[in-house]
């Protein structure tokens, strides 16, 4: 009696076995590095919310065709806490533990540049959806992203504010100790200084990281006679930035940059944000074709409209996938199959994105795409503006 029950034990144990290998053979492993708790939650939220929305619908149509075979998806979620060592260390579990094929994210620059210095050690390719600061992917040939840079975006709003705002003198309100917003601080004054000369921004103020009362570098920008204020702050930061100068009796144009773009800015910012002018990826209300499709789909599944962090990790994810599919098929070897999604992503060209279309040109992991301008409208919609593109 034992030994038939033993051995009905050691048949269940093989078939179990055997049936785990078969499904871990059958199955792609993709790693998000994200930013689902600190101080910017909604960016993790956004980008979880767009992936798993992703990765049902591949799913359920029967997985991931890559040559000959299906695979399905399976999605490893790991929280950088909107820390730049934890998104390192985050980024090296994906890797080394979890052996996913590539990593989504991070998507704020801070933890982007450190979780891709660690991906490009490890041979492993990571793109980002939102990260715009050039050391990102600089010198790192497996590091992606999926959003235009900071020297194209610098430039483009220097020239909006010139063209459309009038503006002759600038100040600049920034967080010198976050790599996203010092660098784009930098370029925005670069370029605007270029086109009026020398001395034409004439407010160059700074806080860190964590500050809340920014009326001390505000009361100086006030008086400084700047035509226009710029502040590449994140969405949890321009509401405070926005009400203060406000308060302070500053009545001129505040211009943003993609940063502003969370579905949570006109929560937390209300009227005073209205009528302002911010850059981005893409423009919710009016959008038309599969952009549009994505975002019905997203509004009916979670509630609210869908910001560009959860539009470009919808368009991140989808490269990678793209890539994975391009290598015509995966042998098992981990090694191998990293480096041939590699060399797929460098080769990417026309892809259609729902934040528009983008090309690889192989020599970096930045794509060729345009910038979007958007008007916040007096209903606190994201509205079309303009498209200004390389």
């Amino acid at each position: 009696m034992k030994r038939s029950f033993l051995c009905i034990l050691l048949v269940l144990v093989v078939g179990i076995c055997l049936s785990s290998n078969v499904r871990a053979a059958d199955m792609i492993k993709i790693g998000f590095d994200i930013e689902l708790t600190g101080d910017i939650p909604k960016v993790g939220e956004a980008s979880k919310y767009a992936a798993e929305m992703l990765k049902e619908q591949i799913n359920r149509a029967g997985g991931l065709k890559v040559g000959s075979k299906s695979y399905q998806l399976n999605f490893i979620y790991e929280d950088n806490e909107t820390k730049a060592e934890s998104a390192a260390a985050a980024a090296l579990k994906l890797i080394t533990q979890d052996q996913v094929l590539g990593i989504i994210g991070p998507q704020a620059s801070k933890q982007a540049i450190p979780a891709g210095e660690v991906a490009d050690a490890n041979q492993t390719v990571l793109i980002t959806g939102w990260s715009t600061n050039p050391k990102t992917t600089l010198d790192r040939p497996w590091v992606f992203r999926a959003c235009f840079l900071d020297p194209f975006q610098g430039p483009v709003l220097a020239r909006f504010a010139t063209e459309e705002l009038k503006a002759k003198k600038a100040a600049i309100l920034y967080d010198i100790a976050s790599d996203y917003p010092k660098g784009l601080a930098e370029f925005f004054k670069e370029a605007f200084e270029k086109i009026h000369g020398k001395g034409s921004v004439v407010a160059f103020e700074t806080f860190t990281t964590k500050d809340r009362d920014f009326s001390a570098q505000l009361t100086k920008i006030a008086a400084s006679k700047a035509d226009i204020l710029f502040t590449p702050q994140y969405y949890d930061e321009v509401p405070l930035i926005v009400k203060q100068a406000h308060e302070l009796g500053w009545k001129k144009p505040i211009l943003g940059s993609d940063s502003w773009g969370s579905a949570e800015l006109m929560k937390l910012c209300g009227n005073d944000c209205k009528g302002l002018f911010f850059s981005t990826h893409y423009a919710a209300a009016g959008a038309k074709g599969t952009t549009k499709q994505f975002i019905d789909q997203y509004k009916a599944r979670y509630g609210y409209e869908p910001d560009d962090v959860s539009a470009l990790t919808w368009d991140a994810t989808r490269l990678l996938l793209r890539a994975i599919q391009n290598t015509k098929g995966l042998t098992g070897d981990l090694k191998k199959d990293r480096k041939a999604i590699r060399d797929q992503m460098a080769r990417i060209r026309e892809f259609d994105g729902i934040t528009g279309k983008m090309s690889f040109d192989g020599r970096t992991g930045d794509p060729i795409k345009c910038a979007v301008i958007v008007k916040i409208s007096q209903e606190g919609k994201f509205e079309f503006y303009k498209s200004v593109c390389p």
